[in-house]
C-alpha cells in the first residue's frame, strides 16, 4: 500500500471512529474484531495451557500460541487490505475496517459514564461504571479513588486504544494495526502474573510491552502539547512529571501517559492499588492532589479531546500533503 492510500484510509478511519464509534447494529450482527481475537486467544489458552505441565513447557506453549495469533492477525489484515484496495476508492472501505480497531469514541464514552454515574447515582453507580474500564476491585475505591481510576484508565487507554493503533497503522497499514490489537488483547487476557498465566502469558506480555514502547512516549508528548493549548493546564508540569515519574511505574509504558496526565491536571495518580484481593505496590505519578473529583474527570476528558484534535490535525495534514504532492 502506498503512502497516499495509507493516510487517506487512516483519515477515514479516524474521522469515522471519532464521529460514530463502532456502530451498535454492526456489533449486534457480527460482533467486534477484538471479540474474534479473544475467541482465538481463549481457545488456544484452553487447549495448550495445562496446569500439570512444567513451567518451561507452558512458556513455550505461550510463545507458539502468541506467534500463531500474530500470524493470523497479519495474514487477515493483509488479505482484507488487498481486497479493499482492489475496489474503486478502496481507501474508503479500508478506512471503515480500520476504524473498528481504534477506540477514541468508546473510551471517552466509558470515562464520561463514570462522571455521570457519580453525579446521578452516587458512589455505587460510579463504582459500577469504573469497573467497566479498570481491572482493580471497585469495592475498595472511595469517590476520589473512583475518579483517579477513571483518569488513569483514560490516560493509559489513550495510548493503548488510540495512539498505538494509529501509530502501527501509519507504519504497516491494516496488518500492523491488526497485529497490535491481537497482541494487546492477548496481554489483557493472558499476560498476568498469576499461577495459570505467568509462564504461558509471558510472550504476550513482553511483546505487548515492546509494541507499546514508542506509542506510550508519543502519547506523553501529545498530552503535553494538549496541555500547552488548554487553559488552566501546564505543559511544563506535565513534561517535568513525565521526566521524573514515568520510569518509576511498574509498567515500562503506562507511566508515560499517566505521568503526563497527572502533571497537566496537578493530581497524584497511580500508587498502591488492589486488583481482586491482591495489593499491588506502585509509585505515584505526580505530586498534586490525591482528592480527585468529578470535575477532574471532565478536565481530563477535555485534555483527551484536545489531544485527539492534535492527532486529527497531524493525520489530516499528512493526507493533504500526500494528495497535493500526487496531483501537483
Amino acid at each position: 500500500m502506498d503512502l497516499l492510500s495509507k493516510f487517506l484510509s487512516l483519515a477515514v478511519a479516524w474521522a469515522f471512529e471519532m464521529i460514530f464509534g463502532y456502530p451498535r447494529a454492526v456489533y449486534a450482527r457480527i460482533g467486534h474484531p477484538v471479540i474474534w481475537m479473544g475467541l482465538l486467544i481463549g481457545l488456544l489458552d484452553r487447549r495448550l495451557n495445562w496446569n500439570e505441565d512444567a513451567y518451561s513447557t507452558r512458556r513455550w506453549a505461550g510463545i507458539l500460541s502468541t506467534a500463531f495469533c500474530v500470524l493470523v492477525a497479519a495474514a487477515s489484515g493483509y488479505l482484507v487490505q488487498r481486497i479493499c484496495l482492489a475496489l474503486p476508492y478502496g481507501f474508503l472501505p479500508l478506512g471503515l475496517v480500520a476504524s473498528s480497531l481504534i477506540a477514541s469514541r468508546s473510551l471517552a464514552d466509558h470515562v464520561s459514564d463514570v462522571a455521570h454515574g457519580l453525579e446521578a447515582g452516587g458512589l455505587g453507580a460510579g463504582r459500577r461504571a469504573v469497573s467497566m474500564i479498570v481491572g482493580r476491585n471497585p469495592e475498595t475505591l472511595d469517590e476520589p479513588g473512583v475518579c483517579r481510576a477513571a483518569i488513569e484508565s483514560l490516560a493509559e487507554n489513550f495510548s493503548d486504544g488510540v495512539v498505538a493503533p494509529v501509530f502501527w497503522y501509519a507504519l504497516f497499514g491494516l496488518p500492523g494495526i491488526a497485529v497490535y490489537k491481537m497482541v494487546n488483547t492477548a496481554d489483557s487476557m493472558i499476560g498476568h502474573r498469576t499461577p495459570r498465566h505467568e509462564a504461558y502469558g509471558w510472550a504476550a506480555a513482553r511483546l505487548d510491552d515492546w509494541l507499546n514502547l514508542p506509542p506510550a512516549r508519543l502519547t506523553a508528548l501529545v498530552l503535553t502539547a494538549a496541555a500547552f493549548v488548554t487553559r488552566s493546564m501546564s505543559a511544563r508540569a506535565a513534561w517535568m512529571t513525565v521526566r521524573r515519574d514515568a520510569g518509576k511505574h511498574r509498567s515500562p509504558n503506562a507511566g508515560w501517559p499517566e505521568a503526563a496526565m497527572a502533571g497537566a491536571l496537578e493530581l497524584k495518580l497511580a500508587g498502591p492499588r488492589i486488583y481482586g484481593e491482591t495489593l499491588v505496590e506502585d509509585a505515584y505519578m505526580g505530586d498534586g492532589r490525591a482528592e480527585a473529583g468529578v470535575a477532574d474527570i471532565r478536565r481530563a476528558l477535555g485534555l483527551f479531546r484536545t489531544a485527539c484534535v492534535i492527532l486529527s490535525g497531524v493525520i489530516g495534514l499528512m493526507a493533504f500533503y500526500l494528495v497535493f504532492a500526487r496531483y501537483h
